[in-house]
């Protein structure tokens, strides 16, 4: 992700397009990272339905969910226990640790973080024996830029919700 934004600000491409991030996407930690290595939109599709009781069978496809989830079959669909509520007090609790974290950093909106690397300080990990010798800098680099160069964010996409056909 990193590598992408730097790529698209010193070809002067970053303020056409959006980068998200996706993928085991849990906490406020998790979007504060991706924000800052790049990302302005955030998907998030495990977390949600594990939050409206999904239990990961992996037979989503088979219409033989346990818990009424993923399936069409009405006698499946009376075990479903879930609620939207879960979900958005799910996303509030998200919403909550990125504010904090976002204050500890000194930013007052979330499009400040995107592409600011050098609010990520690695040491922790580079200490760990076994990552003894990896270098970070070339990935948190901050490319030189031009006053003409647009970086600028013009929205904060978050989906809780991916549908792998569109």
């Amino acid at each position: 992700m990193a590598e992408a934004h730097q790529t698209l600000v010193l070809n002067n491409l970053r303020s056409r397009i959006y980068v998200e991030a996706d993928g085991q996407m849990k906490t406020g930690r998790d979007v504060a990272i991706a924000a800052l290595l790049g990302a302005e939109e955030f998907g998030f599709a495990t977390a949600p339905l594990v939050v409206m009781g999904c239990i990961m069978m992996r037979v989503c496809h088979l219409n033989t969910c346990p818990v009424g989830v993923a399936t069409q079959d009405p006698r499946l669909r009376k075990r479903f226990t879930g609620e939207p509520e879960h979900v958005v007090n799910f996303m509030r609790f998200i919403a909550g640790e990125l504010r904090e974290i976002m204050a500890k950093l000194g930013f007052r909106k979330l499009e400040d973080m995107v592409g600011r690397t050098d609010k990520l300080f690695p040491w922790k990990a580079i200490e760990h024996w076994k990552a003894n010798g990896l270098d970070l800098t070339p990935i948190l680099h901050q490319p030189e830029m031009g006053a003409d160069v647009d970086v600028s964010v013009s929205r904060i996409r978050i989906t809780a919700w991916k549908n792998p056909w569109m």
